[in-house]
């Protein structure tokens, strides 16, 4: 059964007021994890999160179908949770909501980090990494200006124009900037974290990379970044027309989550379930629900699937927030 928890709509709500009224990070509500405590029998219903990848009302009938098959291999009752916010699929886990959930890489590292929940899987795409189609389960992304730029380094981008897709993107903002601090160009400020306003002399923020590539196209930055994980068409697009100036990677790509709650054997049959997936026959379920260069799940572990991840944020002093707008 698909449903929006009215529970979880509230946390979230709420965690989106905090963020936008005083500022703190959704970070700040996950210091003190609590513990759950579950029957060890064999849960009559699975309760599966996924991060929010478009509108509810167009993932709602594809999610069905994922219910559908994963109800047939496990034969308990499967509901898909849809969170309005990356923070709220985080709680889900935490509070004992959500025993699974399908996120990108900074999510599963912050579900990892304060609700105990274990990396199992991590998705395998098809990804370009520089001009070569491969599937991994990372990939790369790139600081970008147009060909034609007489800017040759990412040490003479000080004082112009960036485009970032979004603060809370992986390989579009935390590890782009984590490059910048290997290379001494900017440094953690007294909040902590790194502010890349300390050397652009403007930044935006785009929504997407399709965005950003529309903004350096029309002159209205100096420098973007696009990563190698989006649409082959746009990749090469963008790659054809502009010239690189710094590549960083490997980016841990989206991964599975189990909670720390989910006990054998529904643990063992989910994994197999999901990894049954990437499968040819079943592959273009994933492909219309999760991504369209979905190729399949392998098995991981925490420490494998986001140690990059965690330099990153290391680097960057960067913790987790969602704010509305």
């Amino acid at each position: 059964m698909i449903k929006l928890s009215v529970k979880m709509l509230a946390l979230a709500a709420i965690m989106v007021l905090v963020g936008v009224g005083i500022g703190s990070s959704a970070s700040s509500l996950w210091t003190s994890p609590q513990t759950v405590v579950q029957d060890a029998k064999v849960p009559q219903k699975l309760v599966i999160a996924i991060q929010p990848t478009e509108a509810t009302t167009e993932i709602a009938p594809r999610a069905k179908q994922l219910e559908d098959f994963l109800e047939s291999r496990l034969e308990v009752d499967v509901e898909i949770y849809i969170p309005t916010t990356y923070a709220a699929g985080v709680e889900a886990l935490r509070f004992g909501n959500a025993d699974a959930a399908f996120m990108s890489a900074w999510p599963t590292y912050i579900a990892n980090k304060v609700a105990g929940a274990e990396i199992v899987l991590a998705e395998v795409r098809e990804v370009v990494i520089d001009q070569e189609k491969r599937n991994e389960p990372f990939y790369f992304s790139y600081w970008i200006v147009p060909k034609d730029s007489s800017l040759n380094s990412l040490s003479e981008l000080k004082g112009k124009r960036a485009c970032f897709p979004s603060q809370i993107s992986t390989s579009g903002y935390v590890v782009p900037l984590a490059r910048m601090v290997e290379l001494g160009l900017i440094s953690k400020q007294s909040s902590g974290e790194v502010d890349p306003k300390t050397f652009f002399g403007e930044v935006i923020f785009g929504g997407g990379y399709g965005q950003c590539w529309t903004s350096l196209k029309a002159g209205q930055v100096d420098v973007t970044i696009i990563a190698g994980d989006v649409s082959e068409s746009l990749y090469r697009e963008v790659i054809a027309n502009t010239k690189v100036l710094e590549k960083q990677g490997p980016i841990p790509s989206h991964g599975v989550v189990f909670s720390k709650n989910l006990k054998e054997p529904l643990r063992s049959k989910l994994t197999n379930a999901l990894l049954e997936l990437g499968t040819p026959e079943h592959r273009d379920l994933m492909r219309r629900f999760i991504s369209g260069i979905f190729v399949n799940f392998k098995t991981t572990t925490t420490t494998e699937h986001i140690a990059g991840l965690q330099k990153a944020l290391d680097l960057t002093g960067f913790k987790f927030t969602e704010r509305l707008g």
